[in-house]
C-alpha cells in the first residue's frame, strides 16, 4: 500500500512540474520586428520584467513602429527604437530621442551578451551611473568569436569573471563581453539571427548610420 502511494505522489509531482512548464511556454512573451530584410523573432525574458513590460508597451501602442535601426557596427551590434528616427533627414545624427523616462537597471548573472541577445542602450556612465536604460533604444548584439587571452584581459581591466560556459559561448558563438554588467539584457533572438548578420553587413557612415533606412515594424506575437 506505501509503496503504491509513493508511485501515486511520484506522478503527481511529475504532472504539477509538467503543466508548471506548459504554462511558462504559454505565457513567455515573444516580439516580431519586421525589416526589409526580413523578420527578427525575439523572445522576452520574466526575469526582466520592467524590461519586458516596457518593451511589450511600445509594441502594442506601435511607438517603435517606422523607426531605424540607425547606429550599425558589424561585429559589435545593431541598435535602433529613437523615435526622431521617423522623421530624420539623410546624414541627421540619431541617438537621443525617447520616452521621458528610462527603466532601472536589471541586471540578471545568467543573461548576457552572447551572440542574438536584445538588449536596452543607455547614457554613459558620467551622466547615468545608476546605468538605468532608455525607454524605447535597444540594440541585438552581432558580436565576434574571442580568444582566452582577450577575455582574461577584459577580466583583469572590468574586475569580472566569466563562468565557463560564458567563455565556451564567447568563443564558439561569439558576442560583446566588454558589455557585461553595463547593460541590461532583456531577451533573445529566437529565429532570424541571419536577419541580424545582413543589417550588420550593410554600408554606413562616419557615425554608423546606413547609408539607406532600414525601417522596423515591432509587433508583439499573440500566441
Amino acid at each position: 500500500m506505501k509503496k503504491i502511494v509513493f508511485i501515486l505522489s511520484t506522478i503527481a509531482i511529475i504532472v504539477i512540474a509538467f503543466s508548471f512548464t506548459i504554462k511558462d511556454k504559454k505565457t513567455e512573451k515573444k516580439i516580431l520586428i519586421s525589416t526589409s530584410f526580413g523578420d527578427i523573432k525575439v523572445r522576452l525574458y520574466d526575469e526582466t520584467p520592467l524590461h519586458r513590460d516596457n518593451f511589450i508597451k511600445l509594441a502594442k501602442e506601435g511607438y517603435l513602429n517606422g523607426t531605424l535601426f540607425h547606429r550599425v557596427i558589424k561585429g559589435f551590434m545593431i541598435q535602433g527604437g529613437d523615435p526622431d528616427s521617423k522623421t530624420a533627414k539623410p546624414g541627421q545624427m540619431l541617438g537621443n530621442g525617447g520616452p521621458d523616462y528610462t527603466i532601472p537597471a536589471e541586471f540578471v548573472a545568467k543573461y548576457y551578451h552572447k551572440k542574438g541577445v536584445l538588449a536596452a542602450a543607455r547614457e554613459g556612465d558620467q551622466v547615468n551611473p545608476k546605468k538605468e536604460s532608455s525607454g524605447s533604444q535597444f540594440y541585438i548584439v552581432q558580436g565576434r568569436k574571442y580568444d582566452d587571452a582577450t577575455l582574461n584581459s577584459i577580466e583583469k581591466n572590468q574586475n569580472k569573471k566569466f563562468t565557463e560556459e560564458q567563455r565556451n559561448i564567447y568563443k564558439t558563438i561569439g558576442g560583446a563581453a566588454h558589455l557585461d554588467g553595463n547593460y541590461t539584457v532583456f531577451g533573445e533572438v529566437y529565429e532570424g539571427i541571419d536577419v541580424v548578420d545582413k543589417i550588420a553587413n550593410v554600408a554606413v557612415d562616419s557615425n554608423n548610420r546606413p547609408l539607406e533606412d532600414l525601417k522596423m515594424t515591432v509587433t508583439l506575437i499573440e500566441e
